[in-house]
């Protein structure tokens, strides 16, 4: 006897509210849990040869069949990035980024026992940007402004994180003596907002943020631990084609597995004119500034002197 896969899946997934598996975990579960049909469908086709065969084609229809899926069940849910996880909720869209805020949503509730907050996303960012994009970061702390502007002037004004690069960490001495003189040459500087949870409801807003806060630098990213939805994706990547800003899903649990989804789009100049509205508002900024100064002057990154992980623990 066949077994209808999609209302399978679907059931497994209703049996679990909000909690996330992949397709080859469903999958997984599918071979346990029916042993006999799933023998039945390897049999039945000349292609599946092994229990590995028939996991990676059940792994294959999951994928197949979830646009059709999620039209009918819209309680049926993905995130975006790799691997995509499937989970079912009925919460709406604007109460899970409300959720999300509160730290109190059970896919990004636990890192090393502790409960998750945005603040939580920081010091894994800076390890991730630092060990593979060899980029130094800094944490920019908006209430170390002066808000001299009033409790609304500085709004989406100051990034979450600021980066510098060093593209001659691997230039001949010489090489590097040389273009000395053409500082801004030698790096490119990043620009960094970090969500818990982007989804339909809050994707724009996201974006303009970073858009916003992000508009003095070469490189202006926006960094989500969970992108929730294939049409929230496909907003991103229209957004970006029209003002450049790229996407980084940041893996919570291994830094290393985080994704660039959209590259962003380098700007040749930095816009120095808002830099220094930054600097002159936000001691952090000042402190960036600082750091880029004293890079300029010595060739010397001074790792004591950004949020390198070693230097976090």
């Amino acid at each position: 006897m066949a077994f209808n896969l999609a209302q399978t899946v679907l059931s497994y997934l209703r049996d679990y509210p909000n909690q996330k598996f992949t397709a080859r975990e469903i999958a997984t579960w599918i071979c346990k849990a029916y042993p006999d049909l799933c023998q039945e469908k390897k049999h039945n086709s000349q292609a599946l040869n092994t229990d590995a065969d028939l996991l990676q084609q059940l792994v294959a229809e999951i994928g197949s069949q979830r646009p059709r899926l999620q039209k009918k069940h819209p309680e049926l849910k993905t995130t975006e990035g790799r691997p995509r996880k499937y989970y079912y909720s009925e919460q709406s869209d604007d109460a899970a980024v409300v959720e999300a805020e509160s730290a109190v949503v059970a896919h990004v509730a636990e890192v090393n026992g502790a409960k998750f907050s945005e603040n939580g996303m920081y010091p894994l960012l800076s390890q991730y940007l630092h060990e593979e994009l060899g980029v130094y970061s800094k944490r920019i702390d908006e209430k170390r402004s002066s808000n001299k502007r009033g409790p609304n002037g500085n709004r989406w004004l100051y990034p979450d994180l600021v980066g510098m690069e060093d593209l001659a960490a691997d230039w001949h001495p010489e090489v590097q003596s040389c273009i000395a003189q053409h500082s801004d040459k030698r790096t490119k500087l990043w620009s960094f907002e970090a969500k818990l949870l982007i989804n339909r409801s809050n994707v724009r807003e996201c974006f303009f943020q970073a858009a916003s806060n992000s508009s003095w630098a070469n490189f202006g990213y926006l960094v989500a631990a969970e992108i929730e939805g294939q049409d929230t994706l496909k907003e991103l990547r229209m957004l970006y084609a029209a003002h450049g800003i790229g996407v980084i899903k940041l893996d919570t649990e291994n830094p290393a597995d985080s994704q660039v989804l959209i590259p962003a789009r380098e700007r040749d100049a930095i816009d120095w004119n808002i830099a220094n509205r930054l600097a002159t508002e936000n001691r952090d900024f000042l402190e960036y500034v600082k750091l880029i100064k004293q890079f300029y002057q010595t060739g010397d990154a001074c790792p004591v002197d950004w949020d390198l992980p070693e230097l976090l623990d």
